[in-house]
């Protein structure tokens, strides 16, 4: 059924579904995976689907699911808080050096990233000797940390507060971009990395375990969840509302260690306007909607209330967008995150080469080996197409292109 943005998913015995995907591919799975998740009791209202929809590990990427009385710890996933932070600098695009491989090495040595794995060895994605702001930032997450980990003494065994201001793997970048006005901005993108896994591999784990006698009737078991009330649940909320504060203060750390070594290699003095926020796209908050109050869970979406400013980043070798909420109440005043995959990782290094990459990212200073052929531009969605699915969602204030891009 079509409505003026958004089409209606049919359904049985479930919660509508409201899909702003106008011109836009939906695969089959990630339909069959909403439907799923709509059947649960406690949903509220209806789920909103984002343009940039597809299916993800326990909930689908792009979806908005708004419960009461429970909470479900696979929707959230274990890349708790992960989001964007994007800072507008004085500098024009005259000012950066005509060679931009200095800059991203520059970037590369403030900002732990990727990881190794091999046993023995040291993680080149953590902190060797940390400095001293993120003795600041653990400072205001410490002592709650403390109080996690006295329940769950599993999770002092992780990277804490070594991960703090560090990249991560897979789809987290920095980036340098130029806006409309060739104005310089930095942006960056990644979550609460191993502290927040953990949380959210455990209490996933709990969540099955406490529902063992049901989990045959649920459509999945990702769909396992802590009814309100129960020890686990405020547990949960307790430790997701941690890892996202980390998350946020993970991205404070990496923005001004970047801006750092921006002012290390340009001699020039210049300001930061801070235009675009620090926001989540994986997490759960409690809002109000529909004069009720209930738990918004937003799996790769932006919160977009009225007046919010928002990031909405393309592929490596897209655009990217600065937008202001419009406050749709019916998609839970949300939208995309990004633009959304159309292959897995999998499907896209069988699928294109290292020359296609060379080849869709020839504009941009950045990492063009085989380890990230999975980024490829070919392997997203039409951002151009995903923003005007979302028109009634958000307006674009700013576009920008990057022209630096660091990848774990």
């Amino acid at each position: 059924m079509q409505h003026n943005d958004y089409q209606l998913l049919a359904r049985e015995n479930g919660a509508p579904v409201k899909m702003w995907t106008n011109g836009v591919p939906v695969e089959a799975e990630a339909r069959e995976q909403l439907l799923k998740t709509a059947k649960m009791p406690f949903i509220f209202s209806h789920l909103a689907v984002m343009p940039d929809v597809h299916l993800g590990k326990g909930s689908t990427i792009g979806s908005v699911i708004p419960t009461k009385g429970a909470i479900i710890p696979a929707a959230v996933g274990v890349d708790i808080g992960c989001g964007m932070i994007a800072v507008r600098t004085s500098l024009t695009a005259g000012d950066l050096p005509d060679n931009l491989s200095g800059l991203r090495s520059a970037i590369e040595r403030a900002v732990p990233h990727g990881r190794t794995s091999a046993r023995g060895q040291r993680d080149k994605g953590a902190w060797n000797r940390a400095p001293q702001e993120v003795d600041t930032h653990w400072a205001h997450l410490a002592p709650r940390f403390k109080r996690i980990t006295d329940k769950y003494p599993q999770l002092l065994k992780t990277n804490n507060y070594q991960h703090l201001g560090t990249l991560g793997t897979g789809n987290h970048f920095i980036e340098v971009c130029l806006d409309e006005q060739q104005r310089v901005w930095v942006m960056l993108h990644s979550g609460s990395r191993g502290v927040g896994n953990a949380i959210g591999t455990h209490f996933i784990a709990l969540a099955q375990k406490d529902m063992q006698r049901h989990i045959a009737n649920l459509p999945d078991r990702d769909l396992a969840y802590f009814e309100e009330g129960s020890k686990h649940y405020a547990d949960y909320i307790e430790a997701v509302e941690w890892a996202q504060d980390f998350a946020r203060h993970n991205r404070e750390v990496m923005m001004s260690r970047v801006l750092a070594a921006l002012s290390q290699v340009i001699n020039k003095p210049f300001m930061t306007q801070q235009e675009a926020v620090n926001c989540h796209h994986n997490y759960v908050q409690k809002e109000r909607h529909f004069g009720e109050d209930v738990l918004v869970t937003r799996k790769g979406a932006v919160s977009a209330q009225k007046g919010q400013m928002g990031i909405i980043p393309g592929s490596m070798g897209a655009k990217s967008f600065i937008v202001r909420g419009l406050g749709n109440e019916e998609s839970f005043c949300s939208c995309s995150h990004g633009a959304g995959r159309t292959m897995s990782r999998t499907a896209a290094k069988k699928r294109f080469t290292v020359e296609d990459q060379i080849r869709a990212t020839a504009h941009v200073e950045c990492r063009k080996d085989s380890d990230v052929i999975d980024e490829i531009p070919m392997a997203y969605k039409d951002i151009d197409a995903v923003m005007a699915a979302q028109s009634s969602l958000v307006e674009i204030v700013h576009t920008l292109r990057q022209v630096v891009c660091v990848k774990g």
